[in-house]
């Protein structure tokens, strides 16, 4: 990861993914793009949130899958087949809620233009707000360098 306030490139150890990323709500862990096939899913019935209709469906890191969540409870938009939230467990206590707000058709995709993370155990929370969103532009393997994003 390039930190451009400090000039310089962090790697991030697996066993570090439960830290904090830069003193918000959010973890690495949950900034990362989920393997669906690293999980086991159940079906636990329909709900609503904020008026929406959604499906409740529990998730469990499969064995071998290092989590610091034990179970994570997901809650799918039926209309676009979008998160509306996610609870994340540790044991049967909750530690984090995110939410995603503010859905907006880009592209032809369905993105949140706001998440709100709320730590429950710290009672705090984090707002993350999406103000220029794009998708399917062409990128370089040479962009990915350290010495591109230093020049960034």
């Amino acid at each position: 990861m390039w930190t451009p306030a400090l000039n310089r490139d962090r790697r991030i150890a697996l066993q570090d993914r439960s830290t904090r990323f830069f003193g918000t709500d959010f973890s690495f862990e949950d900034l990362e793009e989920r393997d669906v096939d690293q999980y086991d899913y159940s079906y636990k019935g329909d709900d609503m949130v904020d008026g929406e209709a959604c499906w409740k469906i529990e998730s469990r890191p499969r064995g071998g899958q290092r989590s610091q969540y034990t179970s994570s409870m997901l809650w799918i938009r039926k209309n676009n087949y979008t998160y509306a939230v996610i609870e994340n467990y540790k044991e049967s206590k909750l530690i984090r809620r995110l939410k995603y707000l503010n859905m907006e058709n880009v592209q032809g995709i369905w993105s949140a233009r706001e998440l709100d993370m709320e730590d429950v155990t710290r009672k705090s929370r984090t707002i993350l707000k999406l103000d220029s969103l794009k998708y399917n532009n062409p990128m370089h393997d040479d962009q990915f360098t350290l010495e591109a994003l230093r020049r960034s």
